[in-house]
Parts: C-alpha cells; sequence; structure tokens
C-alpha cells in the first residue's frame, strides 16, 4: 500500500463519533466523546472566557466537576453563540458555533444555575428547534 492509500485508510479509521440523530436533512454535532451527561448553563456568559474561563463558571456557578464525562453548553447574552466544553481524557476541548440570522431557543429559570439535557435535546438546540 503506497503512502496516500495508507493516509485515506487512516483518515476514515478515525473518523469522529456522532452525536444525537439528524432531524430532516439536520446537520448531527460531531464529537470525539459520547459524555454521560450534558449540562446546560442558563445564564449568560462572557464569551471573552475561553476554557479557563469557563472551567471556572462549572466549578464555581455550577458547582460541578469540569473533568466528569460531561458536556458544559454554555450561550452568550444575545443568544447567537454556542460554546461546549468537555474533558476528553488527554485535555480540554471546546467546540463553538455562531448563528448568522437566528438565535438559540434558550430556557429560562431564575431559580436554577443549570439543567440536564438528552442528547436530542442537545441537538434539537444546536439546529435551532
Amino acid at each position: 500500500m503506497n503512502a496516500r492509500a495508507s493516509t485515506v485508510a487512516h483518515t476514515r479509521q478515525c473518523q469522529p463519533a456522532l452525536v444525537g440523530r439528524p432531524d430532516e436533512g439536520a446537520e448531527r454535532m460531531r464529537m470525539f466523546v459520547e459524555p454521560s451527561d450534558i449540562y446546560l448553563y442558563l445564564g449568560n456568559v462572557d464569551f471573552r472566557k475561553s476554557i479557563n474561563g469557563l472551567i471556572v463558571v462549572v466549578e464555581q456557578q455550577m458547582e460541578l466537576n469540569p473533568f466528569r464525562d460531561a458536556l458544559f453548553v454554555f450561550c452568550n447574552k444575545k443568544r447567537d453563540k454556542l460554546k461546549v466544553l468537555y474533558w476528553d481524557k488527554t485535555g480540554f476541548a471546546l467546540w463553538y458555533k455562531r448563528l448568522e440570522k437566528h438565535r438559540f431557543k434558550w430556557p429560562s429559570d431564575t431559580e436554577l444555575q443549570h439543567i440536564n439535557l438528552s442528547e436530542q435535546q442537545l441537538q434539537w438546540l444546536v439546529v435551532g428547534l
């Protein structure tokens, strides 16, 4: 097998796992982990925060362990940007999405800091349902 064929074969084997199921043509969010929990932070987050700043939010405001097998989902004040923070056993990863024309449908509950989502609910949120 030549070097190019070997690279193509290796690339096919390393395709990321997909989270959720698509709804009528919607693309699935590609992740490299299959989390046991998905936490949606209900407050607004300053999107100048990157990994370290979001870890502080997880620890101090959500009172959760950022190293757990979970996704932590954050949104900005305008509700047009989304960040997903997760630990993949080798380091933290940050997934980012910006909507060009619409807003994310974000639940509001002033009593709670965060809520749990299913993978399907996360998928609906990401595609704007």
